[in-house]
């Protein structure tokens, strides 16, 4: 295939650190590579990491989600609190971004964003922030709620805590400290800014007791594919992960979000989209087919129906009968992860399926599509790259060797095209990703004032 037209543009690459395995690998964690603790292991997360900076990716991002049940995949079991794990990995590393989710329905926006700015400053500007409205709704009992966030109040507490925390990292100006030894002054008081947020989800006074990186602010990070999850993103998000079966899909996703984003007055191509994927890479096209099938029809059944409840609110379906018509559930998911479970039950709907169906279905559907020979991938990576469905990748990582296939075979055809960097371009996050560094509000307001005069 032809290297790329737009040479200035390149695939980014993110490495989605999940231990003994997450959703639909509830047997990741037999492999022999795998130790049984590796999702409460630094030294595995920190090997992970060192072996995606070594390949040039653009960062290391790490899940998270505040409630279980005993169906909950693996990792989701036993794992390592986000802004913990990557504050640890920031002094292993020197160039690969840091992001974690973390969760707006249930932390408050001044300490949140002073946990983000601590990791920012100690990974000399690499921390990114992915912001979730919490779908899992036995979440609230956690923190002392009896009923979850509907699903107007999630999202409107998520853009409201990113403005505020956004705010807040610009409490100080860069030039702020002095740190004069000889007129003994540390702080120019008129470089440190009060928030004074009143709003209808949030009251923070401020200002923030910590300064800007070198990348002005953390980045911001979303993923949701509802109304307001798109509109979210399109708000506030630079880099959108998601989902997309195919290329098709994933055109259309993108051509969405940054549409929106351009209404909202931003430039939309400050928005980057990264499709999480598993690719299966073997010798041939035929072997990663025939290794992608085992792997599917090895799957436990039982533990598929389990997981394939989380949208619903992590309903049983064990009590249904699998070859009857999908069950009648109402609005059952409203307040969980509600655009999947109505997308779920519109499936089983238009198709007349049965519950089995509807689960082999939307199994199917999560179903890698990079599979086969490394060029096979590469040919198939650069494909949806040049159509627009994507700006990037999100690849799960587990087994180690199954992950160097990715980065020793595949990318270095994909670095031979000009798809992929051949070298870091920045020490930061936004530098790497191409992204500006945000203006301190309170300067540019000044600099405003000044050319008005």
């Amino acid at each position: 295939m032809a290297p790329p037209t737009r040479r200035s543009r390149q695939l980014k690459l993110g490495a989605v650190l999940m231990g003994v395995g997450g959703p639909g690998q509830h047997d990741t964690w037999r492999h022999p590579e795998i130790p049984g603790d590796a999702s409460i292991d630094i030294r595995w997360y920190a090997a992970r990491a060192q072996q995606a900076e070594a390949a040039l990716f653009d960062l290391v991002f790490i899940v998270d989600s505040q409630f279980i049940t005993p169906h909950s995949p693996p990792h989701y079991l036993n794992r390592l609190e986000p802004l913990t794990l990557l504050s640890a990995l920031a002094v292993q590393t020197t160039h690969i971004g840091l992001v974690g989710t973390l969760t707006a329905s249930y932390n408050s926006p001044f300490n949140l964003a002073r946990r983000l700015a601590s990791l920012d400053l100690i990974s000399g500007g690499r921390a990114g922030w992915n912001v979730v409205a919490t779908g899992d709704g036995g979440t609230a009992g956690n923190y002392g709620l009896d009923e979850h966030y509907d699903y107007a109040t999630r999202y409107g507490r998520a853009l409201e805590h990113v403005r505020v925390a956004q705010g807040l990292w610009d409490s100080y100006e860069d030039d702020a400290f002095p740190r004069d030894r000889g007129t003994g002054v540390f702080l120019d008081p008129a470089k440190q800014h009060r928030l004074d947020h009143r709003g209808e989800h949030f009251s923070v006074v401020g200002p923030l007791n910590i300064s800007r990186s070198a990348q002005g602010q953390p980045v911001i990070f979303q993923a949701g594919d509802s109304e307001e999850g798109r509109d979210l993103g399109a708000a506030v998000g630079e880099g959108i992960f998601t989902h997309a079966a195919t290329v098709e899909q994933g055109v259309a996703f993108a051509r969405d979000v940054k549409a929106r984003a351009a209404a909202k007055g931003r430039d939309p191509d400050h928005v980057l989209i990264f499709p999480g994927v598993s690719p299966v890479i073997a010798d041939t096209d035929e072997e990663a087919r025939d290794r992608e099938e085992a792997a599917r029809l090895g799957k436990d059944f039982a533990k598929t129906l389990a997981q394939f409840g989380r949208p619903f609110g992590w309903h049983d379906f064990s009590r249904y009968d699998l070859d009857a018509p999908f069950p009648e559930l109402g609005d059952l998911g409203a307040t969980s992860f509600r655009t999947r479970a109505e997308q779920i039950k519109a499936l089983a709907r238009e198709n007349g399926y049965t519950l089995r169906q509807t689960v082999e279905h939307v199994t199917r559907e999560q179903r890698s599509p990079f599979v086969g020979s490394p060029r096979t991938v590469a040919d198939e990576i650069q494909r949806w790259f040049q159509a627009g469905a994507l700006d990037g990748l999100n690849i799960t990582v587990t087994v180690p060797s199954e992950f160097a296939r990715f980065t020793d075979e595949v990318l270095p055809i994909l670095r031979e095209r000009g798809v992929v960097r051949s070298a870091y371009e920045s020490t930061t996050l936004r530098g790497n990703l191409g992204l500006p560094v945000p203006r301190n509000r309170h300067t540019a307001a000044r600099d405003a004032e000044l050319v008005a005069r």
